[in-house]
């Protein structure tokens, strides 16, 4: 069986999914190939934080507009994703607490400047916060890091784009991408495909790909275990933050909680050792979690590189050929820039120059595997 695209997209999470409703959104004929179910990977084991501020540190300066954008994205895609699908992301709007422990955490002055954040002492977020751990001497509030649920997010992008007019092929592993002609080639589990420009984002799984297409390896899985329990302690209505660590409240009074960050692990099980480190975690900012009945436990791999930033851009000597992997703990939060930046790339549109060369998607092709 072989068909036809102007645009292929190889990979069905949250980031495909924005591309495509980017691109069909701009009148754009896409394809959309995933090897298993659309937002079955990495997109459903994330907790949802739109953490621009809390990830400052990460983000750095020149790139910290990169992430308010996205979060200003969505914004507006929500709006209109509700408005064309009824699909609502569930958004929450309580923003984020990242608590502060002891006076050596000097965690606010780079945060200080920033829209948006303000400090508030023991007393104050003892009040905000009912069952809070004791030993807290502050938070930094971040009111515009809410939260989203990543699987219904990626089906509202996904269903949206679908609805403008792109098409969804799942189980549909892509094995081989080859230039031919001005065109494109890709061999599938289903047959093959023919496409004008080809949009890589398959996550952690992206690899092979890059790899065939002269780019290395560069992506290397970071494995995240979470449990979930039943908050029938404490009304929270903001999401708590610390040393990398999370509870995150769902609207179906479930919180969310995580998570480890285990190198190179490719298992999607999650182990004792590693939950217990979740849970020690959580009980030092929210001690009765203890008394919360436990609902699961799951393990997701975020796909980083070495340098901490996603690879986003055209291939520099396929051309028609996009990567957008890489993006780690941030994928949910970088999902509407990205998906943005490759319909922008695709169309000629305007992008800033800083964010083409920050994730420029041949800045780490050393032409072997990554093992950090």
């Amino acid at each position: 069986m072989k068909r036809f695209s102007e645009v292929a997209i190889v990979g069905g999470g949250i980031i495909g999914s924005a591309i495509a409703y980017y691109l069909a959104k701009a009148g754009h004929q896409v394809d959309l190939l995933e090897a298993g179910q659309v937002g079955s990977g990495s997109t459903q084991a994330a907790a949802g934080m739109l953490g621009a501020h809390s990830e400052y540190k990460e983000f750095g300066a020149s790139l910290y507009p990169f992430a308010r954008t996205s979060q200003r994205l969505y914004e507006q895609a929500e709006a209109d994703i509700r408005s064309l699908t009824g699909i609502d992301m569930e958004r929450r709007t309580g923003g984020l607490l990242q608590l502060v422990y002891t006076e050596g955490e000097t965690i606010m002055s780079p945060l200080a400047s920033l829209e948006g954040v303000t400090w508030l002492d023991r007393t104050t977020v003892l009040k905000k916060v009912p069952g809070l751990s004791a030993s807290v001497s502050g938070a930094v509030h971040m009111a515009e890091d809410v939260h989203i649920t990543p699987a219904i997010a990626c089906k509202g992008f996904h269903t949206a784009a679908r609805m403008l007019g792109a098409q969804t092929n799942t189980y549909t592993r892509v094995d081989e991408i080859v230039k031919e002609s001005g065109r494109y080639r890709l061999r599938t589990s289903k047959g093959e495909w023919q496409a004008d420009r080809v949009v890589i984002a398959s996550g952690v799984w992206s690899n092979a790909l890059l790899q065939r297409s002269g780019l290395g390896m560069p992506i290397f899985p970071v494995k995240g275990e979470c449990i979930a329990v039943t908050n029938t302690q404490t009304p929270l209505t903001c999401s708590l933050f610390h040393d990398q660590h999370y509870i995150v409240p769902r609207n179906n009074n479930e919180l969310v909680i995580g998570a480890t960050k285990v190198k190179n692990d490719w298992s999607t099980e999650p182990t004792l050792g590693g939950l217990q480190t979740v849970i020690e975690k959580a009980r030092k900012m929210l001690p009765n979690v203890d008394k919360m009945p436990f609902r699961r436990s799951w393990a997701g791999l975020r796909p980083q590189t070495s340098d901490g930033k996603p690879l986003i851009g055209e291939h520099p000597e396929m051309k028609g050929l996009y990567i957008a992997a890489g993006h780690q703990r941030n994928g949910i939060l970088l999902a509407p820039a990205t998906g943005k930046m490759i319909c922008d790339l695709i169309g000629n549109n305007v992008v800033p120059e800083e964010w083409k060369e920050a994730f420029r998607v041949d800045r780490l092709n050393t032409g072997e595997e990554v093992l950090m």
